[in-house]
């Protein structure tokens, strides 16, 4: 069964399924894994050090998959600047550049006249409409059920994704509490014309720099079992709950400011959790979709078992 949409067409891939760009996560083993199985593998740019750990890891995407693959650039409020590593996207080629957490106009201007199909993740109406005034191909719209960084407003993705559909002419991809097949189709039911997800890649066997404890408390965990931090910074982001994220609120509660809280939020208060397991210490991002992920498959497994799933929607939804 074909699985051609608007996405598929845009990024050459065969299913309409993006892996979202995973700080400190999404390197090249788990891109060309998902590109290989049909989907659009990402690399998350803003996670590495320098101009050189990119074009290196660009280069190991390329070693791994011929497929279209995209490089994430996570442009929040206290990141370092990003046009040299946008400079090496450009310079490398690469398919495809998605832009999430920060004002896309820079990167956008920046690839502008080259053939990199542009990506941007939204979390509401209008900010889908200015993504395509700057140039976007395609927005990826994350509801609050997401993990990591969302919206303001906790507008879910299930009333978001048509709203946003409604009012762009560019392809919408929906984001936020989807991790299989019935997502997929929920998806496709309310305009968007493709899915992207990140909480159920880091529980695959590709995602390799996610400890098997922060992979473990993925599958353990059910619908309650997140929480929304910094949204007293006007950066809400959903993590798994656990002592960490509780001080979070405590400190959020009293001292709602970024120097308050930096120490607690930081790039190495996260590694801490995702990648040496160490729970107390540090905090890990995920959605609301981890109450239905119980396993680690391999990617392949993983896409093939969604699209399997989905088929069997479209088989009985045409009878």
């Amino acid at each position: 069964m074909e699985w051609k949409t608007k996405v598929t067409d845009l990024l050459n891939i065969k299913y309409p399924i993006i892996q979202g760009g995973l700080a400190h996560l999404a390197y090249a083993e788990l891109a060309a894994a998902v590109s290989n199985a049909g989907g659009l593998g990402q690399i998350t740019a803003m996670s590495l050090e320098n101009e050189d750990q990119l074009r290196q890891e660009i280069k190991r995407v390329k070693s791994l998959t011929t497929k279209p693959f995209g490089v994430n650039f996570a442009i929040g409020q206290h990141n370092r600047p990003f046009e040299h590593m946008v400079k090496v996207a450009i310079d490398e080629s690469v398919p495809v550049i998605s832009v999430t957490g920060g004002n896309p106009q820079g990167i956008l201007d920046m690839v502008k006249g080259t053939s990199i199909k542009k990506l941007v993740l939204v979390a509401a109406k209008r900010q889908a409409q200015k993504a395509e005034e700057l140039g976007a191909d395609a927005v990826m719209v994350v509801g609050q059920e997401g993990g990591g960084h969302i919206g303001r407003a906790d507008t879910g993705t299930i009333v978001l994704t048509p709203q946003v559909a409604d009012h762009v002419s560019i392809p919408v991809i929906a984001s936020g509490g989807i991790i299989d097949g019935r997502g997929l189709m929920a998806a496709l039911a309310l305009g968007a014309e493709g899915i992207e997800m990140g909480t159920r890649f880091i529980a695959t066997k590709e995602c390799s720099y996610a400890h098997p404890k922060y992979q473990q408390a993925i599958i353990e965990a059910d619908e309650t079992a997140t929480i929304v931090i910094k949204r007293s910074i006007g950066a809400p982001a959903r993590a798994l709950n656990n002592r960490w994220t509780e001080r979070i609120i405590e400190i959020e509660e009293k001292e709602p400011n970024y120097d308050a809280l930096k120490d607690y939020i930081s790039g190495t208060a996260n590694k801490q959790y995702i990648h040496k397991g160490k729970k107390e210490e540090g905090y890990g991002w995920a959605g609301q979709g981890v109450a239905g992920i119980n396993d680690i498959p391999t990617v392949q497994e993983l896409i093939d078992q969604i699209i399997n799933d989905a088929t069997e929607i479209r088989k009985k939804w045409s009878n």
